[in-house]
């Protein structure tokens, strides 16, 4: 998953539970997406984990680029922990996982650190792009159309204010609902995504973080996939916290 708990905007039929993952690589967004019956408070939305239609899809964050948009000297959040942690729920709930990369070839492949987690029949996709939308002409036909199964999406990636907004404003266009985690996108200009975070958000989109989105998914303490999920929120707690910082700037 990408996103404010937002109160009363007017939308579409609301859509089935998606998380959406971009790119962590500059251009490159990403999305999560699954069906009921798990619930984002305050909205009739569900995801069913083991649901044949449930998908996440995740951009690649090219290795040359980790320093630049992660260092821990540049203000900038750990989307690649994040988007980390997202993968690894998404295993153990067995939500679909769709990857893209931008331009493979001359920017890079996804991270080393998140390969390993880039197999299983969770992952429905991986695709090389020159878009910087993830929703490619290839990854739409491998999602719902919005008439029929309506999604709500996570995305996690980079550039907070290219990929993960054209991706964010293509979904929103095609009815989908949108979630942002705030902790799982980053910009080289840390200030560009605070600005593109408050434009999403306005339209219509939910900012929201990575353990609000897990355990709104949980929803209950006796699931039985709480252990394993609240112990990667507890293995993240540290990286997740410098990111949250922004949503005093929007």
């Amino acid at each position: 998953m990408a996103v404010t708990t937002r109160a009363s905007r007017t939308r579409k039929k609301p859509p089935n539970f998606t998380m959406q993952v971009t790119n962590i690589k500059p251009g490159n967004p990403a999305l999560l997406y699954a069906k009921p019956p798990v619930s984002i408070k305050r909205y009739p939305l569900k995801a069913k984990a083991d649901s044949p239609s449930n998908t996440v899809s995740a951009t690649s964050k090219k290795n040359s680029a980790m320093e630049s948009t992660n260092s821990p000297n540049s203000n900038q959040p750990n989307s690649v922990s994040t988007t980390e942690k997202m993968l690894r729920a998404a295993s153990t709930l067995q939500i679909p996982v769709f990857i893209t990369t931008q331009n493979r070839a001359k920017l890079g492949n996804t991270v080393t650190e998140l390969q390993q987690h880039l197999n299983g029949p969770h992952i429905r996709a991986d695709v090389d792009k020159t878009l910087f939308s993830m929703i490619t002409a290839d990854i739409e036909k491998l999602i719902p159309a919005p008439d029929s199964t309506p999604l709500d999406v996570i995305i996690v990636g980079i550039e907070t204010h290219i990929c993960v907004t054209q991706t964010t404003l293509d979904l929103l266009e095609r009815g989908h609902r949108v979630y942002i985690l705030v902790d799982g996108v980053s910009s080289i200009n840390p200030e560009e995504r605070g600005i593109a975070l408050a434009r999403l958000r306005d339209a219509g989109a939910v900012v929201t973080s990575s353990e609000s989105v897990l355990f709104e998914i949980l929803g209950d303490a006796a699931h039985e996939s709480f252990r394993t999920v609240s112990g990667l929120v507890k293995e993240t707690k540290e990286t997740t916290k410098g990111a949250l910082g922004v949503f005093s700037k929007i």
